[in-house]
């Protein structure tokens, strides 16, 4: 029974942004666990294709849909498609997201409202659309992909951490109007992972890998499978009475002020 509480076999799970990094390792989970996975990007059709390939190498079941996760139209009738050729979506992960890492007093309006539109906007949008099968159904899950800027700020990155600290609020309205429908609407709030992205900085002797590694508790970075586990348990049976939660996968970074000046 235990096993069982996790087993996605015969869901269909859409995870936006999953073409790459941390949407490509959640998926992934979701996948093993036995979901079939809907596989979503903007950037290309070959990125969708060869992501579909990878999951497929992995004995994953999945299907590819290229849609601008800001556009209502396009997303509107995405949905419709998946459900149509695929099945009702159970599981959607909100994980597509910008970051623009520009000061604030130098940030152009336009660049702050596209942060917003892809960050917070988006995920509203897409579970407005996807959630309406779910009400039908009388069941379903969300996870909205939060961040530690939910909870802190950071240099230059303003217009994203409003866009995160708005999504965790989100979040909290989505359960508190979905959860009499058996819906569960939570968020994941990844820490500092170790993805081609931040490969850059993660060179020893890098003042921000030497920065996470310190104000990290693990005393490393996180690696894109740990998110895994958190996923597959707010998109199962093992979390039908967890809502409006935001579970932080950041190796403690949250639990503590940071280490003492003299410690080594």
């Amino acid at each position: 029974m235990g096993i069982s509480l996790f087993d996605l076999t015969g869901k269909v799970a859409l995870v936006t942004g999953s073409t790459h990094g941390l949407g490509m390792a959640m998926a992934s989970g979701l996948g093993k666990a036995g979901a079939t996975i809907i596989v979503n990007g903007n950037s290309s059709q070959q990125k969708i294709d060869d992501a579909i390939q990878h999951y497929q190498n992995q004995g994953i079941n999945a299907f590819g849909y290229k849609f601008d996760v800001t556009d209502e139209h396009e997303v509107k009738e995405a949905v419709q498609k998946i459900e149509t050729e695929v099945g009702p979506i159970d599981i959607l992960i909100n994980n597509a997201g910008i970051i623009k890492r520009i000061p604030l007093e130098q940030m152009e309006v336009n660049d702050f409202k596209e942060v917003i539109d892809v960050d917070l906007v988006s995920p509203f949008i897409v579970s407005k659309h996807v959630v309406k099968s779910m009400i039908r159904r009388k069941q379903g899950k969300i996870i909205n992909i939060c961040s530690m800027m939910s909870e802190l700020g950071r240099n230059t990155v303003g217009a994203y951490a409003a866009a995160k600290g708005g999504l965790k609020m989100l979040t909290q309205n989505m359960a508190t109007e979905w959860a009499k429908h058996n819906i569960q609407v939570n968020g994941i709030g990844p820490g500092y992972f170790a993805t081609s992205q931040t490969a850059p900085i993660r060179v020893d002797g890098h003042p921000f890998n030497e920065f996470i590694v310190n104000r990290t508790p693990a005393a490393k970075w996180g690696d894109p499978d740990d998110l895994a586990g958190a996923a597959i348990f707010l998109a199962s049976g093992a979390s039908n009475f967890v809502n409006g939660h935001i579970l932080y996968v950041d190796g403690g970074i949250l639990a503590t002020i940071g280490k003492p000046y003299n410690e080594d």
